[in-house]
């Protein structure tokens, strides 16, 4: 399969090295009549006509000779990484765009059939890295030049960013389709299409740069953001799941059959449902004339994005304006081909080999930040998608009055299909009056922020990946190691026998002649203590060093694990709270039963159901019943402050139902194969929910 990717390549270079050769034939007279007395033209000036022809013919020369007899000689243990590194690293000086992004193509498909193994794949993937960077590079820079209209007076009005966004109207929400020109804000509407007509958009509303303010909650008129309650968001996550299974078993089946289409249409529509209801965070805008208008965002990152560019671009925005029904109809029209975003994110619009994401654990040490030119009070947060929505999972101490913070501080992230992590760093604000608790918006500000793609290949091996995030000037070092959810969720005994962590909870209540073990009784009274109003508890990620030095003393029985907690971050104590359960040898809620409560979970008839779970639940050992009944106890104390902590019932079952519950599993599912990517179906997702909903 190597050999015909490169044969193919071989071929294509051929027949572009004879349109080079005839571009290089009238440039030989010109070459030289520039050497005569009075010279017309300069070579150097005829050669950037030519978009530098010979040295662009050199160089395909030179590649196409050296990997002509390598191919002509193949064998399996053929290497060409270093002819492809030499190349994409010489001609992207001259290239035209359509030869890099066909070259980027060929090398992706090298990559695919070349194993991890071979002393090929590092030379090809970093010639692939720098082909991408250079695609990204020309988007970036020729984007505001290649979209634009003309506009009266002859002035060109760009396109600087556009998205997807949902738009809270009259207390409902609407998908829309938000442009952000040099000089205006427009949102508009992609319409139905209706009997094979071309897309269109319907205008619904314009801002004038120059008239475009953010309000926060306490300048704009007090309006509820309408919540769907989590139970219905997951599940719509669980028909995802499902149609997502369905969609992969017809596809081996038959592929191209009617059944699958109306799969794909089903599950299009739950994503759809799932974008349109999970956006919380508002996004205020307001035009000096009068009208205020709210979008809902998943992340602070977006919304900040939004901001920033559109802040940078209102300092070159001065005259107020308004345009006629005419130009705005005109701009509607022109907004179909200026577009940037063209598809949803929704599986449907997904190439089949596209990765799902990945399942499992992440560890990321944040380690430190440079870059910064005074000092400030600085910390970070982490984010990750799950479903097409980014959530925050962890967030650093803040590094006090410093240009160099050295935090060195580990997190475990569960990744659920995730693709890309986000860290965001703010500058710590202790104007507590200016808190806006309802815009969930503080006056900390954003001093950069950056997202990595978060790759199976690069992310396969044991070892730990240390990378740098540029954000903003500043640079942000960090650290990243994954484990695949079979691994990092296996169940095994300890090999301390007096310790607590992966010992049999029997055992431990018996030792301690006491009915809930001392670990879960000092964890909550410490979050019962000062933890009851945090945001996020359970649920955002505590420090892992934190944790492990909790895990320690409770191991060796320290007399001074309570003063360690009072001193640490309460959700290092949750984490650690969390990590007890996880690491039973078998589930609190046990083996023998948990094929019994998903079976009771499953009926349909809710009186028959209730009747079963209680039952169930008075089955269990008695240290394993009193110690979930005093758990579940402090987790409805948590709940009744969710408007405070936002944790409900159903998002702390969520985070504890797989602890409570996933069985002990005998065997690691572990790809054998090294280069199979580190992904798991939705069947795991399925299993999931159902844990939750028990």
């Amino acid at each position: 399969m190597r050999k015909r990717v490169l044969s193919g390549i071989l071929a294509s270079e051929e027949t572009y090295l004879s349109h080079l050769e005839a571009l290089l034939l009238p440039m030989k007279p010109l070459k030289a009549a520039a050497t005569t007395s009075q010279p017309v033209l300069t070579v150097q000036q005829i050669e950037t006509i030519f978009f530098k022809v010979p040295e662009l013919y050199e160089i395909h020369k030179e590649f196409y000779d050296s990997l002509l007899p390598r191919v002509q000689q193949w064998s399996h243990h053929q290497c060409v990484g270093d002819l492809f590194q030499k190349q994409v690293s010489k001609s992207l000086l001259y290239k035209p765009v359509d030869r890099v992004t066909r070259s980027t193509l060929v090398l992706h498909d090298l990559l695919k059939h070349t194993p991890s193994s071979h002393p090929d794949y590092p030379l090809l993937q970093d010639a692939l890295r720098i082909s991408q960077n250079f695609l990204s590079s020309i988007n970036e820079e020729s984007t505001p030049r290649r979209q634009s209209m003309t506009v009266k007076k002859g002035e060109n009005r760009q396109l600087l960013k556009d998205g997807f966004m949902v738009e809270l109207v009259e207390g409902a929400r609407k998908l829309r389709h938000v442009f952000l020109f040099t000089d205006l804000l427009l949102c508009a509407k992609l319409k139905k299409q209706i009997g094979g007509k071309s897309q269109q958009y319907d205008s619904k509303w314009y801002i004038p740069l120059s008239d475009l303010t953010f309000q926060t909650a306490e300048e704009s008129e007090p309006l509820p953001i309408p919540q769907a309650p989590d139970e219905e968001l997951d599940a719509i996550k669980i028909k995802i799941s499902s149609l997502r299974s369905e969609i992969q078993r017809e596809r081996r089946a038959n592929k191209g059959s009617k059944a699958m289409e109306r799969l794909k249409k089903k599950l299009s529509e739950q994503e759809l449902l799932l974008l349109l209801n999970s956006p919380n965070m508002p996004l205020r805008v307001h035009n000096r004339s009068g009208k205020s208008y709210i979008f809902l965002i998943s992340s602070d990152y977006e919304r900040a994005e939004w901001k920033e560019v559109i802040r940078e671009q209102q300092k070159k925005c001065f005259k107020t304006f308004s345009l006629t029904s005419m130009e705005l109809q005109m701009l509607t029209n022109s907004c179909l081909k200026l577009q940037t975003v063209h598809q949803l994110p929704l599986t449907v619009n997904k190439e089949e080999d596209e990765s799902t994401g990945l399942y499992g654990f992440l560890n990321v040490i944040v380690h430190s930040a440079s870059g910064l030119k005074q000092s400030l009070n600085l910390y970070c947060t982490l984010e990750v998608d799950s479903f097409g929505i980014f959530v925050n999972k962890a967030k650093t101490r803040v590094y006090r009055y410093t240009t160099e913070p050295k935090w060195n501080e580990e997190f475990e992230i569960e990744l659920e299909g995730s693709q890309t992590l986000r860290l965001l760093c703010y500058e710590k604000s202790y104007n507590k009056a200016k808190m806006n608790k309802e815009d969930g918006e503080s006056t900390d500000r954003i001093m950069g922020k950056g997202q990595i793609a978060l790759d199976p290949p690069m992310l396969q091996g044991k070892d730990w990946q240390r990378t740098v995030i540029p954000m903003n000037g500043i640079e942000v070092k960090i650290s990243m190691k994954f484990t695949s959810r079979e691994f990092s969720l296996k169940r095994m005994s300890s090999r301390k026998p007096m310790g607590v962590f992966g010992v049999n909870i029997s055992s431990v209540t018996k030792r301690e002649r006491s009915k809930v073990p001392y670990i879960v009784r000092q964890c909550l009274e410490e979050i019962e203590r000062r933890g009851m109003e945090e945001v996020g508890i359970y649920r955002v990620s505590g420090v892992a060093t934190d944790i492990q030095a909790l895990k320690t003393a409770f191991d060796t029985n320290n007399k001074d694990v309570s003063v360690m907690m009072s001193e640490m971050d309460v959700n290092a104590i949750a984490g650690t709270l969390k990590l007890y359960f996880r690491e039973l040898p078998e589930p609190l809620f046990t083996d023998e039963l948990y094929p019994n409560f998903a079976g009771g979970i499953a009926l349909s008839d809710s009186v028959a159901k209730e009747s079963c779970m209680l039952n169930l639940l008075l089955s269990l050992p008695e240290p394993n019943l009193v110690t979930f009944l005093f758990l579940l106890d402090h987790l409805k104390r948590v709940a009744e402050k969710e408007s405070v902590n936002k944790m409900s019932l159903h998002n702390l079952a969520t985070v504890f139902g797989p602890t409570l519950l996933r069985p002990a599993e005998k065997d690691s599912k572990i790809p054998t194969n090294p280069t199979q990517p580190i992904t798991m179906g939705d069947s795991w997702s399925l299993e999931v929910m159902s844990q939750v909903h028990i």
